[in-house]
């Protein structure tokens, strides 16, 4: 399709090119049978110089069916037949002049208006053709790019399992023993355990000032130490008259 696109747009440029030929030719007889002054000169240009424009907006712009479609179509068949009248008999006029015999004379414009319509019905009919390919190959592009979203939509559930289909027995798997969470000693421990072990014979209220902690944390600690580190190396503190107080 994107060849078949390319192809025509050349072949467009290529038709365009002869139309334009036939619109010179055209211009050229009108302005050597003008008078020779400028306001003449373009009046008598004006006639092709329409007709190119209009033969060019149509091929280029779509239009939609209707009635402003024949109102377009019309009005250029009107310019298309002006500019066929006045270009006839301005290039017989020129013909004639320049020593062309009568047949000839009169016959020689037919050659360059038939040139002129062919193209401008090939150049509407390939502006045509291009802007249907061209909707074709979008239309084919949005088709494309939402055809995985659809097929993702209505894409079948899988089938149930039959209810009387056996089942595998089940694996006996080994089920690990939770992991025991060890919390941590706080640090007020640690720096009562340090200064026990550094201090055995004091008192709690030493250990206590040793630490850095109150008299109350340093025994709650060191009660907590006789009990779980009771095979540990580190020297208990005797108990104390405070301890034997509290």
């Amino acid at each position: 399709m994107t060849q078949d696109l390319k192809r025509l747009k050349r072949i467009g440029w290529g038709v365009r090119t002869v139309f334009a030929l036939g619109i010179a030719a055209s211009l050229a007889g009108n302005v050597l049978h003008a008078d020779d002054n400028v306001i003449s000169q373009a009046i008598s240009a004006w006639s092709p110089v329409a007709l190119l424009l209009a033969v060019e907006l149509i091929s280029r712009i779509p239009a939609r069916r209707g009635a402003l479609s024949a109102v377009r179509l019309g009005a250029t068949a009107v310019i298309a037949g002006i500019a066929a009248w006045v270009s006839y008999w301005h290039m017989v006029g020129v013909a004639t002049h320049y020593g062309e015999a009568d047949s000839s004379a009169y016959l020689l414009p037919f050659s360059v208006d038939g040139l002129i319509v062919v193209a401008s019905i090939s150049l509407v009919e390939i502006g045509g053709r291009i802007r249907a390919l061209a909707d074709t190959a979008t239309e084919a592009a949005s088709v494309a790019e939402s055809a995985p979203v659809a097929a993702e939509v209505t894409a079948p559930a899988a089938p149930a399992a039959s209810a009387t289909a056996v089942e595998p027995a089940p694996v006996p798997t080994l089920k690990k023993a939770p992991a025991k969470r060890v919390t941590p000693r706080p640090a007020s421990a640690e720096k009562v355990a340090k200064a026990a072990a550094k201090l055995p014979d004091a008192s709690v209220s030493e250990i206590a000032a040793k630490a850095g902690v109150s008299i109350s944390t340093a025994r709650r600690h060191l009660t907590a130490l006789r009990v779980t580190d009771a095979s540990s190396s580190a020297p208990v503190p005797a108990q104390t008259p405070e301890l034997i107080a509290a």
